[in-house]
């Protein structure tokens, strides 16, 4: 079994360790990975695991760096929609079920909108990223979110 997985991930083990210790180096992090196995990008991301940290999420946030974000750990996979209510930056929304699987992307969205966002299907984390980020990097539903230096179990 070790030489399966060796073979399968050998070529990809290299990379994602330098872009795990690249992006997680003073913290937690969310490495986005393709069906395929190759890593996408590296997050630096700041856990929202309570109600009180996700209704106040990057609301008021002026600024997010390149790749930082927030990710929106939830007690259970549930339909999610989110709004854009006093946050002055555009952002994309990553929407992943219970195993971190990508099961929807909302893109770019407008700055102090109260519309409802949200994708088809259950997600159990939702991971916020500056606008624009999921094009430049190729993020796509059936990618996986990977989760380090913090607890995928939300506190409420």
């Amino acid at each position: 079994m070790h030489r399966r997985l060796r073979i399968r991930f050998g070529p990809f083990a290299p990379v994602v360790i330098v872009l795990a210790l690249l992006g997680c180096a003073r913290g937690p992090c969310v490495t986005i990975v393709g069906a395929d196995g190759t890593p996408r990008a590296t997050v630096a991301v700041e856990v929202a695991n309570t109600g009180a940290q996700r209704e106040l999420g990057l609301m008021y946030r002026k600024h997010l760096d390149e790749n930082a974000g927030m990710i929106f750990v939830f007690p259970e996979a549930a339909r999610r929609n989110f709004w854009m209510h006093n946050t002055p930056i555009s952002l994309d929304m990553i929407f992943a079920d219970a195993a971190g699987r990508v099961t929807g992307i909302v893109a770019n969205a407008e700055p102090f909108s109260d519309k409802l966002l949200g994708v088809e299907g259950d997600s159990e984390y939702v991971l916020e990223v500056n606008g624009g980020f999921c094009a430049k990097n190729a993020i796509k539903p059936g990618d996986r979110l990977d989760f380090s230096g913090f607890s995928t179990h939300a506190s409420e």
